[in-house]
Order: C-alpha cells, then structure tokens, then sequence
C-alpha cells in the first residue's frame, strides 16, 4: 500500500527546493516509516544541492530528522508502531567498522547515504508522473512528511522530550560532541580550541564540558556566539575578526 506525501524536492544541482506531492512505497525489510515531525537544516544539505558530495537528482534532501512510527516492516522486532525516534546517518553493519561500534566511519557510507536511493539501486519515491525522485538520503531524505527508513539509522526515544528539540541530536550535534568524546577523547588537563561556534561547533563545546576539560577556546567572528560559547562552558573567547 502506497501513500502520497509532500516533501521538498531539489529537482537539480543548484537548484531550488520546490514543495510537490509524491508517492512513497511501503517499508520495506529492515525499515521502518516514519511521520516526521521535525527536522533540521544542515550545511551537508547545501553542499549536495551545489554539488560538493555527488548524488542523483531529483532528490528529497533532509537528514536531521525525528518523528514518529507509524508502520514497521518485515523482520524489525526492536521498534515498534508509536516509538518517537531520531533519526542519524546510515551504515551497512557488516564491515569493520561497523561491526567494531564505529558505524559513522562504514566503509561504504557514500552507497548507504549519498548514491540516490537503497543500496540495491532503488528508491522509495516517484512524483506525480511516476517518474523517479531520489530518498533515502542520509537514509532517511527527512524533508518530507514521512519517510521509509533502515533500523540503522533508527535511534528510539523518550516519549517526553519534544522531538523538536531532539532533530538535530541525529547530525550536527553527534558531530561535534562525537568528534571530542568519540575521537579526540581530550584528558581533563588538556586545551581544546574550536574554530567556529556554530552548531557543530557549540556541540564541540558541550562535549568538552562533558569530558571536563580543563580549557575550552572557543573562536568565531560573531560576539553573540561568542557569548553563548561561555554558557555553554568555554573558558576563553576569541573574537578573530579583532
């Protein structure tokens, strides 16, 4: 069973995003469908729209996204139908690094987030004329009103936190916050500088924080980020632009 959504597509590299009706195929093995409820905007949406990481047009962008499930398809026992979930980037779960617990750094990320569908080629959306429209980007293409998802990318919730608040925590800010905590992994007598305090940036900050860090520099050229880096626990501010 079918169901048409609306969602935002770019229809070219460069292009504009232009709000349209498609039709989205049921979930499938391994994948969950989900009624979004909110999403963020990353910078990673742009650079695909302008053609710095390579992928098939027309696509359905879109790769912070939280919502709720509302169908489960074969095989998934973890998740179930009214789970609030997070969604995040998608990996194979079969080469080493996703099977030693590293799954941002799969092997095949770009097949799985970039390539212009599932990973055998197809893709879960076709537009008014039946003609093909590219999902699953990130695994998900979360600028749409629902969207057919692998459990990969699937992190499930608590029910009492807005999902609004919890978008983001799929991308920008497991990216900041992962690259210190994950990957850096500073000692608590160490400095950490972060070069630009914007979301990714401040995640950076927080995770510092979380990792008690003994100096935390943050640098921008905006002195309002500046000032909301030392609540969010940078110890020194640096305004570059003076």
């Amino acid at each position: 069973m079918t169901s048409t959504i609306t969602a935002a597509v770019m229809p070219e590299l460069e292009g504009e995003f232009e709000v349209a009706q498609l039709t989205l195929d049921d979930p499938r093995a391994g994948e969950v469908q989900v009624r979004m409820v909110a999403t963020g905007v990353c910078h990673t949406d742009m650079a695909v729209r302008d053609g710095w990481i390579p992928t098939t047009f027309p696509i359905v962008l879109g790769h912070e996204g939280a919502g709720v499930i509302e169908r489960v398809g074969d095989g998934v026992t973890h998740l179930e139908v009214g789970d609030h979930v997070v969604l995040t980037v998608a990996s194979c779960g079969i080469c080493v690094d996703c099977l030693s617990g590293n799954p941002s750094f799969c092997a095949n990320s770009y097949e799985q987030n970039f390539a212009g569908g599932r990973p055998d080629g197809t893709t879960s959306l076709v537009d008014a004329g039946g003609h093909r429209v590219t999902s699953h980007f990130f695994g998900q293409s979360a600028f749409a009103t629902y969207a057919n998802v692998p459990t990969r990318s699937v992190v499930k919730v608590r029910t009492d936190v807005p999902l609004e608040v919890l978008a983001p925590l799929g991308c920008g800010v497991q990216t900041g916050a992962g690259t210190v905590l994950k990957v850096l992994e500073p000692r608590m007598d160490s400095t950490l500088v972060v070069f630009g305090t914007g979301a990714v940036g401040m995640s950076a900050i927080l995770g510092a924080r979380v990792a008690r860090v003994r100096t935390i520099v943050a640098v921008d050229v905006v002195a309002e980020r500046l000032e909301l880096a030392r609540e969010l626990g940078a110890t020194h501010t640096v305004n570059a632009r003076e």
